[in-house]
């Protein structure tokens, strides 16, 4: 069977960081330019959203232990928001840490984090872009939060922070710097939260796919999802051998990130943008959040995040 893919929200500015809340059944995401964490309950065909003062919101992780807070970035800074689920206001933050507070570093901004399976957090920056494919590289960095308002450095000169996936069973995390055009793998130590040994495993250039390579996860195959930005789709690739199992289109070009989700983990949640590049608006439905089904595998459901 084909997979189907489905409309199942309305067009945000730049949709991304899903978060599959398996005890919930509810899925997360932002809308990083808009501000906004949205939450959408399949359930019940649900939607709703809450936007966030202070800069863009990449990222939203539900704190473990808690029903109503939430770790999300603001521009440089990791914060925790009290959000009900329902209103369109926040009941409260608290900021952990402000990163790459230095001249020269104002301008960057966090892109994208994601919990460990062990419930740690790995964040990244990306420098200033202030217009599509006008980047200042190898700007940003790569952090885990090792205490409530501390950070640990793990890779610099990183140009914009992306998509992250770990095999416990392999000892691996697979991570993208976006410009390079790579799926990368390093060696993972979860006990210590350290990763080395950098291998390429899977290059856009080598298969000739257009545009980078996005947010990504695994299924329980231990097979990668790779959103492709500006490329309109999602690659399955097997990380140990570098080969491209499959190629998802949509009906859209800006693919942002994928998550498994629904009640047995086989539907895969997918975000888009509608970003207007070299003057070009996106039509209708870019920006939208996508379901995808028949996949005929099954993934992992994300984790939420535990504050040292």
């Amino acid at each position: 069977m084909a997979p189907v893919i489905e409309i199942v929200s309305d067009r945000v500015t730049l949709g991304e960081g899903p978060h599959w809340d398996e005890p919930t059944q509810t899925l997360y995401y932002v809308d990083i330019f808009g501000q906004a964490i949205h939450k959408y309950v399949p359930s019940t065909n649900t939607h709703t959203k809450v936007v966030i003062e202070g800069g863009p919101v990449t990222m939203v992780i539900p704190v473990e232990g808690t029903a109503d807070k939430f770790l999300i970035s603001i521009g440089r800074k990791l914060v925790i928001v009290t959000w009900d689920g329902i209103s369109d206001k926040i009941s409260d933050s608290e900021l952990l840490i402000e990163v790459e507070n230095k001249a020269g570093y104002f301008n960057n901004r966090f892109n994208d984090g994601k919990a460990d399976p062990s419930g740690r957090l790995w964040a990244g920056t990306m420098g200033p872009e202030p217009e599509i494919g006008k980047l200042e590289k190898e700007k940003g960095a790569l952090y885990t939060l090792v205490g409530k308002h501390q950070v640990k450095t793990h890779l610099t000169k990183v140009s914009i922070a992306n998509g992250l996936a770990w095999d416990l069973e392999l000892k691996k995390m697979y991570y993208i710097d976006s410009p390079r055009r790579t799926v990368d793998e390093y060696d993972y130590n979860i006990e210590k939260g350290e990763i080395c040994n950098r291998k390429v495993v899977f290059n856009l250039d080598v298969h000739n796919i257009p545009g980078v390579p996005d947010g990504m996860t695994m299924d329980t195959n231990g097979n990668l999802w790779v959103a492709v930005f500006d490329g309109g789709c999602l690659l399955h690739v097997n990380p140990r051998t570098s080969e491209l199992l499959n190629t998802i289109n949509f009906p859209a070009r800006q693919i942002t990130s994928a998550a498994f989700g629904g009640p047995n983990l086989d539907e895969l949640y997918v975000t888009s943008a509608q970003l207007i590049v070299k003057g070009v608006k996106q039509p209708h439905p870019a920006g939208a959040l996508f379901k995808v089904t028949g996949l005929g595998v099954k993934g992992y459901p994300s984790v939420k995040v535990k504050i040292p």
